[in-house]
This record gives structure tokens, C-alpha cells and sequence, in this order.
């Protein structure tokens, strides 16, 4: 597969897994989240926010791969 059309998929996954992961991180940011202490909302939040990384790294690795 040429590296312009990893890109094109990666990009439609990319998109798609975010708008999945924005709307679970939203569901788990309102369940018990929103009744513990203000350093353990902090904590979460910033987990949930940066969470989405690391499950895509591989994929934008090989959307980032040059063509063999």
C-alpha cells in the first residue's frame, strides 16, 4: 500500500476513533468522576484527555512508513 493511501485510512480511523473516545471519555467524566475530590478530577481528566495517544501511535506509525 502507497504511504498516500495509509495516510487517507489512517486519517478516517484516526477521526473515527476520536469521536468514539471523546464520547466515553464524556460518559466516564460525568459518572463518579464529578463526586471525588478536586485532585482525583484533575488526575482524570488529564488521564482521559491524553489516553487517546497511545492506542493511535502505531497507527500513525505506519501511516508515517515509506513505501517499500
Amino acid at each position: 500500500m502507497k504511504q498516500r493511501t495509509r495516510k487517507l485510512v489512517g486519517t478516517v480511523v484516526i477521526l473515527v476513533f476520536v469521536c468514539v473516545y471523546a464520547l466515553v471519555a464524556m460518559a466516564l467524566a460525568q459518572g463518579r468522576i464529578t463526586e471525588a475530590p478536586k485532585l482525583v478530577q484533575t488526575v482524570a481528566y488529564v488521564v482521559l484527555g491524553l489516553a487517546w495517544v497511545l492506542p493511535l501511535l502505531p497507527l500513525i506509525k505506519w501511516m508515517e512508513r515509506k513505501d517499500s
